[in-house]
């Protein structure tokens, strides 16, 4: 499966093996229990941030790995959407510093 993901005007496919998904779910239920003791969000504190606000902290994350170079953290929190939020294509990042604002698509 892939996650397109759009920084500004550069839009980027992220691949993300079958067999991650299939066998990853150890992983993402790990980021869920750090997320279940909530998460600051920008400027903001969430105690229980909903399935959309996590994929919206992921998907800082995978920004946080593109820009360092760190393809597999990427791909591993593209997938992470990709099994949490099965119906999401796409994710328009916010580069101006709010989590937020990333959009799922």
């Amino acid at each position: 499966m892939q996650l397109r993901i759009q920084i500004n005007d550069t839009t980027r496919n992220i691949d993300v093996p079958q067999f991650i998904l299939d066998e990853g779910e150890d992983f993402f239920a790990k980021i869920d229990s750090d997320l279940d003791r909530g998460y600051q969000m920008s400027r903001l504190w969430v105690d229980q941030p909903t399935q959309e606000q996590r994929c919206q902290i992921v998907a800082d994350k995978i920004l946080t790995a593109l820009s360092n170079g760190n393809q597999k953290s990427g791909t591993l929190m593209a997938a992470y959407i990709l099994k949490r939020m099965p119906h999401i294509q796409a994710v328009h990042m916010n580069i101006e510093g709010d989590m937020t604002g990333h959009e799922l698509l």
